[in-house]
């Protein structure tokens, strides 16, 4: 399931349990709007960060450029990669 933040106060809710994958994107940027086509195939709990909307999130996860993905487990971050993915890359990294 594939949510869109909302606000900086809902980013803890939504990532502070089990495993979630964290887009960083912008609405200008090519290859995020490839990347959340990929995405929508892609099971699993997802949240997307429009880094435009909210620059603090990104500078705090140290996101330089887009698209980054960072997974986070139990509220804590994992795991980041950073540009376009494959499906199969982006499965093989949620299931880690």
């Amino acid at each position: 399931m594939i949510k869109h933040l909302k606000s900086e106060e809902e980013f803890l809710d939504l990532t502070s349990n089990g495993n979630v994958l964290v887009d960083f994107y912008a609405d200008w940027c090519g290859p995020c709007k490839i990347m959340g086509e990929i995405l929508e195939s892609v099971d699993g709990n997802i949240v997307k960060v429009n880094t435009d909307a909210f620059p603090r999130l990104a500078q705090k996860f140290g996101v330089m450029s887009i698209p980054t993905l960072i997974l986070f487990k139990d509220g804590s971050e994992a795991d980041k990669l950073i540009g376009l993915q494959s499906k199969n890359d982006i499965i093989e990294f949620i299931n880690k």
